[in-house]
This record gives C-alpha cells, sequence and structure tokens, in this order.
C-alpha cells in the first residue's frame, strides 16, 4: 500500500517572474518563457535511431537549428495539450540555468538538480488521480480533504532516470518502483532493451516514467513499448523529465498519442551532459 507523506505544496504558490531589466537576447528568450506559460494548464484530451542520452550520456548537445531556436507558445500547442508545463518562475529559472553552466561544480550540479527533479515530481503527483475523504482532528473536528488512490508505481530508465527515483521515494516513500535499462546496439546504433522489471501487476498502476533528459525521444518510445507489452496502456503513463527539446517530445505524442509529458523547459538544445555530472562519471 503506497502512502503518500511530506508532500510539498510549492509549486501552487509559484510567484511569477519579476520584471527585469535584460539584453534584447533575454527579452527575447522572456517572451518566449512568457508564452510557454498558457499551455500549462491545456486541457489533457488528446496522446529507430539512437537513444535520447544513452546510458553513459556520452551524447554531445545538439546543434540547434537557427530557424527553431524561438519556441513559442504557438509552437508548444502544436505539439499537443499531452505536454505539460510547470509554471516558470525565477527559482526553476535560476536552477535550470546552474545546471546548463559548464563552470558549475558537481556538488552545485547535484543540489541543484534533486531540487528541480523535487519539483517536476511534485507536479508528477499532482496528475495522478485523488479521492475525497473525510478525517477527524486532535480536536474532535471533521475536515474534509483527498487521497491518493491505490496503484501509482514508478519506472525509471537506467542510468539518469535513477537520479529522480530519491525524489520520488521523499513524497511517496514506500512507492514501488521499476526499471528499464536500454541502451543504443554498437551496430545498428537503435536503441535496445536490455533489461526491465516492473511489479507484477504494473497492468493495473497509473505510472510515473523518469527520465531527466529528453533529446530525440527514442530511448523513451522504447520504454513505453516494453510496458505497453506488460499490459499497460499509455494514458495511464506520466512522463517525468527536465529538459525536452521540441523534437523529442513531439517524437513521443506522435507515437503514443495518449501520453503525458511533464517538463520543465522545451529548448532545442538539450543538457546531455546530465547524467554524467550528476553521477560524477564526466
Amino acid at each position: 500500500m503506497e502512502t503518500c507523506t511530506d508532500i510539498s505544496i510549492a509549486t501552487e504558490k509559484i510567484m511569477p517572474c519579476h520584471n527585469q531589466q535584460l539584453s534584447s537576447t533575454a527579452n527575447q528568450e522572456n517572451a518566449v518563457i512568457s508564452s510557454t506559460k498558457q499551455v500549462r494548464f491545456a486541457s489533457s484530451n488528446g496522446s529507430s535511431g539512437s537513444s535520447d542520452s544513452p546510458v553513459c550520456n556520452t551524447e554531445a548537445e545538439e546543434v540547434p537549428d537557427p530557424c527553431q531556436t524561438d519556441i513559442s507558445g504557438e509552437a508548444l500547442r502544436q505539439i499537443g495539450p499531452q505536454l505539460k508545463l510547470l509554471p516558470l518562475n525565477d527559482q526553476i529559472r535560476e536552477l535550470q540555468t546552474i545546471i546548463r553552466d559548464k563552470t558549475t561544480s558537481r556538488g552545485d550540479f547535484v543540489f541543484c538538480a534533486d531540487r528541480l527533479i523535487r519539483l517536476v515530481v511534485e507536479e508528477g503527483l499532482n496528475q495522478l488521480p485523488y479521492t475525497e475523504c473525510t478525517v477527524t482532528t486532535p480536536t474532535g473536528h471533521k475536515y474534509d480533504g483527498v487521497k491518493f488512490e491505490k496503484g501509482n508505481c514508478g519506472v525509471s530508465i537506467m542510468r539518469s532516470g535513477e537520479a529522480m527515483e530519491q525524489g520520488l521515494r521523499d513524497c511517496c516513500r514506500s512507492i514501488r518502483i521499476g526499471k528499464i535499462l536500454i541502451q543504443s546496439d554498437e551496430e545498428t546504433q537503435k536503441a535496445k532493451v536490455y533489461y526491465a522489471k516492473f511489479p507484477p501487476d504494473i497492468y493495473r498502476r497509473k505510472v510515473l516514467l523518469m527520465y531527466p533528459i529528453l533529446s530525440t525521444g527514442n530511448t523513451v518510445i522504447e520504454a513505453v513499448k516494453v510496458l505497453i507489452e506488460h499490459g499497460l496502456q499509455p494514458k495511464h503513463i506520466i512522463l517525468l523529465s527536465l529538459f525536452s527539446t521540441p523534437h523529442g517530445a513531439k517524437s513521443i505524442i506522435q507515437e503514443f498519442p495518449d501520453i503525458t509529458i511533464l517538463t520543465t523547459e522545451v529548448h532545442p538544445v538539450a543538457p546531455t551532459h546530465f547524467g554524467q555530472k550528476y553521477f560524477g562519471t564526466d
């Protein structure tokens, strides 16, 4: 039985970014950020090559197409309402900046990554079904509240997805977590599943699929295929990521129109060094 404890409501109290004096380039970027806020509460009606960021995360950062660097709100809406963004504020923007900065020490990187992961996990839990309940307070009064419905679990795509496991356990201490290992075949360079282990009744659960960096989308597509083979429906999958490229998100949604993707940023260049830096293998 999963019990969730100490769930923060930080994401519900997010304040809008302060108006700041920025350069012309930054102002353009700020306009893009502002427009992405409009798709956060979009309706949920809607869902090979090399992997996104291989297990060893040796993939170099992609060079963005100059014609695709401006990710407007309209472009995000065209990807689909299945793509949900955390409401952007200065705190999230700073965490994104520190994670992307090549001069950031590993200690600071891990600290900021864990903070950003926690925010994504909290919002991911908010996407799961709740039921109403009534409890009795220590003073004897009745309080009408809510509680999680039973039947949730997490699945991490190894290795970088394992960085998000502790954030999930910090919120749901007894939640069950499965694992998938996907690597690129040395000869064909196609994403190949090497290992998968899930709770035996995963087909009846709601799944938080954890993978921090979406680049091409191929790794996640293969992982979802494995989950489908185990009887899970894509509409019961919520993909938690920190950073995504437009191509990665679009590829996943085109393949599985019923899936939900939750991320903090959509940008042509993904910080594919994440796994190396987080685990100290860079």
